[in-house]
């Protein structure tokens, strides 16, 4: 059981393909955090593919099974988008895009052929995808002065909050990532430590 604060994802961009009755599906899956970022990627694609008949996406943000989007692109209503998506929960993760790119083969593959299609490049490209565990948190800024140091950094040890940027001279300053799930330990913890200075980044 994954904790309230851990999500699945894929590590990096992977690729994966599907053929059927001549129309050929080329599956592209990215590690995304926002929208515009999907957005970035579907007009990388568009420029990429421009002579593809459909670029059917879906994307999943966030921990919220509500945090999403799809398009079928021109394919009939319900046969591509949504396949895409429904793979992206039965395979539990998120914080992912998968756009698929379709060059038409001169035969119609009905609604079930596409929705089979769909998912089918959409499974072969994240049978390639390493899947990571990742974890929700937010950015604190520590400012402390030089004396303070021993007592910060006793509780960056005992969270284990991994540090993304320090510095220490008179003035002092850490940006811990702090876990959703510790946030009220780290809260309680930084408190006690008198004229620490801690604010959300």
């Amino acid at each position: 059981m994954l904790f309230e604060d851990t999500y699945r994802t894929v590590a990096e961009p992977v690729e994966g393909f599907f053929k059927d009755k001549g129309s050929k599906f080329i599956s592209f899956v990215f590690p995304v955090s926002s929208e515009n970022e999907a957005k970035a990627h579907l007009l990388e694609l568009r420029e990429i593919h421009p002579r593809a008949n459909h670029h059917v996406y879906a994307y999943r943000l966030g921990m919220d099974r509500m945090q999403y989007r799809l398009s079928d692109d021109g394919e009939p209503s319900g046969s591509s988008g949504r396949p895409i998506l429904n793979t992206l929960y039965s395979k539990e993760i998120t914080n992912v895009l998968v756009i698929v790119v379709r060059y038409f083969g001169g035969t119609l593959l009905g609604i079930p052929g596409l929705i089979n299609a769909y998912r089918s490049a959409t499974e072969d490209a994240l049978e390639n995808a390493e899947i990571v565990v990742k974890h929700l948190f937010s950015l604190y800024k520590l400012s402390f002065s030089y004396v303070q140091m021993n007592d910060v950094m006793r509780i960056v040890k005992e969270l284990e909050l991994p540090v993304s940027e320090q510095l220490f001279e008179m003035e002092c300053s850490l940006i811990v990532e702090v876990r959703t799930t510790l946030l009220e330990r780290f809260m309680t913890r930084v408190e006690k430590v008198e004229e620490l200075k801690v604010e959300l980044v």
